[in-house]
């Protein structure tokens, strides 16, 4: 039988992409310069490889992923979570390149992207880019319960026909057929391993081929990661046979992600802007630092300050005068001898 998903597109789900939508239209219309752009990419990309392989049970901290991706070693972490890592990472420059060719989905492009996921870990005992053989199961963490017993290993070739038959068909908005495709495809569970991986991977290359990139600078694996319980519910609640419960935690994410992406990009273009006017009157790196500071918390003490950048409270004192008389900040004190006074942003 071929795949027919069932679902509603309710009310939640509608908000939840209208809002989504306004997010786009503010990366469509920012000024983000490409430098920028470039950055904010970097770290996306780092939270991405790093969430999705923390959900799958890696014990790499955010600090040692952003070394490791950035090429710096790292003492004392376990080496297949340093491959794992490294691994995602690869497969999402490979998910930029497969966009960027037009190519439909294929399950032969699934499979590279499982081969790529899981290539050198555990000692090469995971298949890579071949469908599983024996019967595998989805187990609680917290209780050692099987939760949820996958179709068995003779069906993953037709599962798979017809589920990638099912993507290069079907014309819902291709929100709800990234979030159907998702959960599909860990229903299935077509690998020995690696199956929470591949799906996300996969369900961004369906988002970026359908236009929905969003510059690439959103991580759903961060979302999930943060209330993993959540996470699993969400998958749990849809095996049913009924994917709306599934598709409202599946959009609600996208629109946190793309808030905070919108967010960030706000604050990206309001540091330049400040960094721009402060070389244009000669500021030196240290004052820049400063005022960058103040940006993102909002205001700032002589003694935070003083702390933070392990500086003299004099020379904290001086740079403070000099940015206020260049009409950058402002005093904010109830009196000369006030204790608690600070500074902000004009």
């Amino acid at each position: 039988m071929a795949f027919r998903p069932r679902f509603t597109i309710n009310k939640k789900i509608q908000r939840a992409l209208l809002e989504k939508e306004r997010a786009r239209g503010f990366l469509d219309a920012a000024k983000l310069k490409d430098g920028l752009v470039a950055r904010m990419q970097t770290e996306a990309l780092v939270l991405e490889a790093h969430h999705s392989t923390h959900i799958e049970g890696t014990e790499l901290s955010l600090a040692d992923a952003r070394k490791i991706l950035s090429g710096r070693s790292v003492k004392g972490v376990d080496p297949d979570d340093r491959e794992e890592l490294l691994n995602y990472k690869d497969a999402m420059e490979f998910v930029s390149e497969y966009m960027d060719s037009k190519t439909a989905i294929t399950e032969g492009s699934v499979k590279d992207i499982h081969r790529i996921l899981v290539k050198n870990v555990r000692g090469g005992s995971l298949e890579p880019g071949k469908y599983r053989r024996v019967q595998n199961y989805v187990v609680s963490s917290g209780t050692g319960e099987v939760v949820y017993t996958p179709p068995p290993p003779k069906d993953m070739p037709r599962l798979m026909k017809d589920f990638v038959d099912w993507l290069n068909a079907c014309d819902h908005p291709p929100l709800i057929v990234a979030g159907i495709a998702q959960h599909r495809f860990v229903d299935i569970h077509p690998f020995t391993d690696g199956n929470g991986r591949t799906a996300r991977v996969l369900c961004t290359l369906i988002l970026y081929q359908r236009g929905y990139d969003f510059k690439r600078l959103f991580s759903l694996s961060e979302y999930y990661d943060k209330d993993r319980p959540a996470y699993y519910r969400a998958i749990q609640s849809a095996r049913t046979g009924d994917l709306t419960p599934w598709l409202e935690y599946f959009v609600s994410g996208l629109k946190v992600q793309m808030a905070d992406v919108s967010e960030r990009g706000e604050a990206a273009i309001r540091e330049e802007a400040l960094m721009e006017k402060a070389a244009s009157l000669g500021l030196n790196t240290r004052q820049q630092n400063i005022l960058v500071h103040i940006l993102k918390n909002n205001r700032a003490s002589v003694e935070d300050v003083r702390q933070r950048f392990k500086l003299v409270r004099r020379t904290v004192q001086r740079d403070f005068a000099l940015l206020a008389e260049a009409g950058l900040v402002r005093e904010v004190a109830k009196n000369r001898t006030d204790p608690t006074r600070y500074y902000e942003l004009l």
